[in-house]
């Protein structure tokens, strides 16, 4: 065997011998590795469901201890986002993580990640002060932002307020955007008046019309008797003689009432032959002859 097939064949020899090297280190660390990757994976999976379903049973009894489904709602969001925070960590303290470094360094991480989103954690403080001022809380009909945005509150997270708008939208605000705009709590009073104005024509019998509003507001079911219903000229305008009335309602009914007082009111206004306005323009011709 000369110096040249030598040396082919002690190269073949040399990668056969680390080829084996290397497959069975795979293989050892497979045979290491994978019944904790499995068993990490099926802690997470199961310990996810289990989360969920504490929470189901968790936020009821937050609720019920503090009378306050919105704030049963807000520690319950925060609760929730530990206990997955905690899972994850005992996830990786299965592969061998030192859990004390890991926090170490998750916390530096932290620490970065809340410079970088300086906003967010802004939103979390403004979620905060909803809960200790309550200017509205799950249930209530608000308006956001001087009629932006109306709809029903339908939860306050760690990071946002979620409305149900009238037409079944879903409705997500920053808590940073709630509390730095105008927030008009319709159901806050537990009844709400409900201001509507009608304009009949300048030749139309007032005390006719006045009649007609007061008597739909006493015959529709959802206006309450007490505060009482009145109707008032309330302005003079262009083309119309303005009144104004407000009934009075329970807040969840507010939009029941408004439009069935719309709908009724123009059906009486037509029936009774009552004018309803519209702007008009009197051109006067000057004859120069």
């Amino acid at each position: 065997m000369n110096s040249s097939s030598f040396t082919f064949v002690s190269i073949k020899n040399f990668i056969r011998m680390n080829i084996e090297e290397i497959t069975a280190q795979i293989t050892d660390m497979v045979i290491e590795y994978a019944p904790k990757f499995a068993l990490a994976i099926i802690t997470l999976v199961v310990g996810m469901w289990v989360i969920k379903r504490l929470m189901k049973f968790i936020e009821p009894q937050i609720n019920k201890a503090t009378k306050d489904e919105t704030l049963g709602t807000f520690l319950g969001s925060i609760l929730g986002t530990l206990l997955k925070v905690m899972l994850l960590l005992s996830v990786a303290s299965m592969f061998g993580i030192d859990t004390t470094s890991f926090i170490a360094i998750f916390g530096a991480v932290m620490v970065g990640i809340g410079m970088a989103l300086y906003g967010s954690i802004g939103h979390v403080a403004s979620g905060v002060m909803l809960m200790i001022f309550k200017p509205f809380k799950i249930g209530d009909l608000v308006v956001i932002g001087g009629g932006q945005t109306t709809g029903t509150v339908d939860a306050i997270n760690a990071f946002n307020t979620v409305l149900a708008t009238l037409d079944n939208k879903r409705v997500i605000i920053a808590n940073g955007n709630v509390t730095a705009n105008d927030i008009t709590n319709i159901s806050g009073q537990g009844i709400v008046g409900v201001e509507l104005t009608y304009g009949i024509a300048y030749n139309a019998d007032i005390d006719k019309a006045k009649k007609i509003i007061q008597s739909v507001g006493d015959e529709c079911p959802y206006v309450l008797s007490n505060p009482a219903q009145g109707v008032v000229v309330a302005n003079l305008g262009d083309s119309s003689v303005d009144l104004a009335t407000r009934p009075f309602c329970k807040s969840e009914l507010y939009w029941d009432t408004l439009f069935y007082m719309q709908e009724n009111v123009k059906k009486q206004f037509d029936a009774k032959g009552i004018n309803i306005p519209f702007p008009n323009l009197e051109v006067h011709m000057m004859n120069k002859n």
